[in-house]
């Protein structure tokens, strides 16, 4: 198997047989160190347009993703490294659950799976964290619908201000 690089962020697993180990995540952790966003992946996929989408992707903490769902979607996530908070929320901007996931803590699950279009985001809580996410395709990025409720990323300073009272909210409710 063979990555390619198709931009600063996405690799392609190259070839009709795809086995991810230690070194093509040692490829995404290099990576991240350059990423503006936080986030780098591997896309085992051949084209947005395949019918089933399996990516592994790395984060680094502070990465965020603006609150979002995907509406005739279904998402599922297994931990590969690290630990993470899937927060998930009403229409409204509640808090409707919050799932801790991590690899290797028996106090975390290590996989999930979304089948209903909440609004949900990630709070990182590893230094490294590398998920391998299995959703449906095809891929059209007009489809994720966006929470009005919370910042977009490209409002770097209101993004910041809100994941970091969104952190200690979800601690709070641990009674952390």
């Amino acid at each position: 198997m063979n990555l390619v690089q198709k931009s600063p962020e996405v690799f392609l697993a190259e070839g009709p047989i795809a086995a991810i180990g230690d070194a093509d995540i040692a490829v995404l952790t290099s990576a991240l160190a350059k990423s503006p966003r936080g986030r780098v992946r591997i896309n085992a996929h051949l084209s947005d347009d395949d019918r089933l989408h399996e990516m592994f992707i790395a984060f680094r903490p502070g990465s965020y993703l603006q609150p979002h769902k995907h509406p005739n979607k279904t998402e599922s996530f297994h931990i590969v490294h690290g630990a993470v908070d899937i927060v998930v929320f009403d229409d409204d901007g509640g808090v409707r659950q919050v799932i801790p996931l991590g690899a290797g803590d028996p106090q975390r699950a290590f996989f999930y799976r979304m089948s209903k279009p909440f609004f949900h985001t990630l709070l990182i809580r590893s230094d490294l964290l590398v998920i391998h996410e299995i959703t449906n395709g095809p891929f059209q990025p007009g489809e994720t619908v966006y929470a009005s409720f919370a910042p977009a990323a490209s409002d770097a300073a209101a993004s910041a201000a809100y994941q970091a009272a969104l952190l200690r909210k979800v601690d709070a409710m641990r009674g952390a």
